[in-house]
């Protein structure tokens, strides 16, 4: 009697993971080319956010090789000195690590025009080296306008646009204005700026972006509330008591003492970020992920929000601003200490309300507010 012998099982293939990250989403496109104009390229959005957010689009090859960048700033810098400083940046604030090679290869593409924002002449030089640039890259003449300035330049710049005629779309040629959150002081400023937009581009050329959307637990609010079959069922009034929405900021005002001095922590944090956050964790399904789709559930949200009235704001919201402390164990200072800060007014960089939200600007760990009676701005 003979014994059967069989051969060993063969392993299973090892997985592929390039195979199976192409099968859990669909590849993303390649940008078309244009060329990126930067209004505000030395301040704090671009070095902490659209730098970095460039070169992982670079690193991940989602970028036109005809893609290039116009940065806008005041200081007077030629386009080496431009690079050079962004590239401190970068290192400083890269979310992957950098390889020399793709730096470069943004780098290449980075050029630099100094000017006065509110400054006519500025617009005619700023036709001329896009014309240049365009010309070098090959751009086909599509141009996207990113105003990472301070609201109070929207108007100024939105028209000088215009004006200069690099607003207009003409032989398959598009352009875009994409306008950085605060989008005015108030609802009247608000309007008045829609308008006057309005009267340079269309409105399918506007993007009002906030970029805390960004912030990858922001994006993952949808799909941790829709796609999840364990909360989905319970994320309504029944199962859940209250939502809690706490900011907390790992660096002070730093060099944005201007800004902050012209638009405060309640229109810097809660008018956009606090309220996309809430729009988002609130909102009913949509009937698609469609943009649209989402917007109008979301403005709902918006709507059925009780606004505060001038009495209720002294008993249901505490103004304060942090003091000098420390912060990872190092000393930190006061608001009214911070560069470009005005020492002689009480400006507003904390804010706790008794909704159960607590919002602030504040660094962790540097001082919050109690009773009104202890708030350090008095």
């Amino acid at each position: 009697m003979t014994q059967k012998t069989s051969a060993p099982a063969s392993k299973p293939p090892a997985p592929d993971p390039e195979k199976e990250a192409l099968l859990e989403s669909p590849p993303e496109e390649v940008a078309s080319p244009c060329l990126m104009v930067i209004f505000g390229a030395l301040g704090d959005l671009t070095k902490r956010k659209l730098i970095p957010a460039l070169y992982n689009l670079a690193s991940s090859k989602l970028l036109a090789p005809e893609f290039a960048v116009v940065g806008i700033g005041r200081d007077p810098l030629s386009d080496e000195a431009f690079r050079d400083r962004l590239r401190a940046d970068l290192t400083e604030f890269a979310t992957v690590p950098i390889e020399p090679a793709t730096a470069d290869w943004l780098f290449e593409r980075l050029h630099y025009v100094a000017g006065d924002f509110t400054d006519p002449d500025l617009y005619v030089r700023l036709g001329a080296r896009l014309t240049e640039v365009d010309t070098e890259h090959g751009n086909h003449g599509d141009y996207l306008f990113y105003l990472a300035i301070p609201p109070s330049f929207f108007d100024d710049v939105v028209g000088n646009l215009g004006t200069a005629g690099l607003l207009k779309e003409a032989e398959g040629q598009w352009r875009r204005l994409v306008v950085e959150k605060p989008f005015g002081r108030d609802v009247e400023s608000a309007r008045a700026l829609n308008k006057m937009v309005g009267e340079q581009v269309r409105e399918d050329q506007i993007y009002r972006i906030d970029h805390y959307l960004g912030k990858e637990t922001v994006q993952n609010i949808m799909a941790f509330r829709f796609a999840n079959g364990i909360f989905e069922p319970i994320w309504n009034r029944r199962y859940i008591d209250h939502v809690q929405i706490t900011v907390a900021e790992n660096v002070g005002v730093e060099g944005r003492g201007t800004y902050y001095e012209e638009a405060g922590a309640l229109r810097d944090m809660v008018a956009n970020h606090m309220f996309q956050i809430l729009a988002l964790i609130a909102m009913e399904p949509p009937i698609s992920f469609a943009g649209n789709a989402v917007r109008d559930e979301r403005v709902k949200v918006l709507q059925a929000i009780h606004p505060l009235t001038p009495e209720s704001v002294l008993t249901d919201a505490v103004r304060g601003q942090y003091r000098e402390g420390l912060l990872q164990g190092e000393k930190v200072p006061a608001y009214r200490a911070e560069a470009r800060s005005r020492r002689d007014r009480t400006p507003r960089p904390l804010w706790r309300s008794s909704s159960r939200s607590t919002i602030g600007a504040s660094p962790t760990c540097r001082s919050t507010c109690g009773p009104a009676s202890d708030c350090p701005s008095g």
